[in-house]
């Protein structure tokens, strides 16, 4: 016997169950699903992971500017003083 471990998508989960189940007894000895630690702490834990993958994918490609501390500091001295300018704070 050899024990599969599945990552399945949530809108999949529901149907991936009933061909698992559809299959106990025959192939499969038996279908466990294992509450994900994760998002125990963190209910939204793989919507930001998606997120984040994301980000890091388009800094790599090249379609999103990585700052440094630096260039940061100057682009947000840009967005204060067009905020100033137009809100008068």
């Amino acid at each position: 016997m050899q024990t599969i471990q599945l990552q399945v998508k949530e809108n999949f989960a529901k149907k991936i169950l009933e061909i698992l189940q559809n299959l106990q007894g025959v192939m499969i000895e038996s279908v466990e699903v294992q509450k994900d630690k994760n998002l125990e702490y963190d209910p939204y834990f793989y919507e930001r992971k998606a997120e984040l993958e994301k980000t890091i994918e388009a800094v790599d490609n090249g379609s999103m500017k990585m700052y440094d501390a630096q260039e940061w500091d100057i682009e947000m001295q840009k967005i204060d003083e067009e905020l100033e300018a137009l809100y008068g704070n």
